[in-house]
């Protein structure tokens, strides 16, 4: 289902994927326009990595989103807030975020997933962010 508003898992702020997204879905949400589906998971699944790595408290997150200001002042407060990574923690981040749901943990519930989508025949499916897109109308082969 297309979402509109809601950017790419793949996108970055500054170097860091997935941030924007967690923020378009706060922003969303506020408006009242995040499906009910997704309501149930704000602040945890890959919202709770998120802000787990940033070092910073959700609901703080909500509260400084809710105040306004662009993606990378959000940003910033959550290095003040929290804590600033290192360019090789943000990689690291990166490199997990984007590769999970490929040979890991997260690997048989991704299968389940696309398997009750009908899309099992799609194999060039291989991470979460690949299926999020997919699932969201984005050609993941475009990328």
């Amino acid at each position: 289902m297309e979402i509109s508003g809601l950017r790419s898992p793949y996108d970055q702020v500054d170097d860091i994927v997935y941030f924007g997204r967690m923020l378009d879905k706060i922003r969303l949400h506020e408006q009242g326009q995040l499906p009910p589906d997704y309501v149930g998971h704000l602040g945890s699944g890959f919202d709770g990595r998120c802000v787990r790595f940033m070092k910073v408290n959700y609901a703080d997150l909500v509260d400084r989103v809710k105040q306004g200001g662009t993606d990378r002042e959000i940003l910033q407060w959550c290095y003040n807030v929290g804590s600033t990574p290192e360019p090789e923690q943000k990689k690291i981040w990166n490199d997990y975020m984007r590769k999970t749901g490929w040979r890991d943990e997260v690997a048989e519930r991704l299968q389940s997933r696309l398997e009750d989508a009908n899309l099992s025949h799609r194999t060039d499916i291989v991470t979460m962010f690949d299926f999020i897109d997919l699932d969201e109308g984005r050609d993941p082969a475009n990328r």
